[in-house]
């Protein structure tokens, strides 16, 4: 049977569950496999007694992303470190591409992004400017600045990137006519 004939033989992405610390090292096996994956990091600096070091974190904590055929999971499933993949009921749930893409912009900007632990209720908001332009997501205003959050769903857990004010517009208006009010935080919906 060829795949372009079973509609369930398409890549997706999907979050693996991984052992506590083991984000990089699953990562570096799945590569080694040459699988799709992807694991966002973010810079984060930390203070020990004696020095302090900035230190790259997984922007979601015991997950990696990685895009293959459902079907043939298995040998996703035996990397050392996999837990599991992320599934609704028994059938692994497949992350929209869109999320991923969202998360990869992010990455790609190299704008300061950090984990943000909870979704918020407001409005949905897109940039219209800089290396983010076209990225939809909920805005927050944190410590005077403003950010964007960007949810992956499936997993509950959001990204949260500084973007500038000049760039923010309403969803619901068009991109080239940039609001001047203030913006609440929002959900991501």
């Amino acid at each position: 049977m060829d795949v372009t004939e079973r509609p369930e033989a398409c890549p997706k992405w999907y979050a693996l569950r991984v052992r506590s610390r083991h984000e990089k090292l699953v990562h570096a096996h799945l590569e080694a496999k040459n699988r799709n994956a992807f694991l966002p990091l973010y810079h984060a600096s930390h203070k020990w007694a004696d020095r302090r070091k900035t230190v790259h974190l997984p922007m979601f904590p015991g997950y990696v992303f990685c895009h293959f055929d459902a079907t043939l999971r298995y040998s996703v499933l035996a990397t050392p470190g996999v837990v599991d993949i992320v599934r609704v009921g028994t059938e692994p749930a497949a992350i929209e591409d869109s999320e991923i893409e969202a998360v990869q912009l992010i990455v790609r900007s190299q704008a300061p992004a950090e984990p943000y632990p909870d979704i918020i209720a407001g409005q949905r908001m897109m940039i219209s400017g800089g290396p983010l332009n076209g990225l939809a997501g909920t805005l927050a205003e944190i410590r005077n600045g403003l950010r964007l959050v960007v949810c992956v769903e499936l997993l509950c857990r959001s990204v949260m990137v500084e973007v500038s004010r000049q760039w923010v517009v309403p969803l619901d208006q068009p991109r080239s006519a940039p609001s001047g009010r203030a913006f609440s935080a929002g959900v991501c919906r």
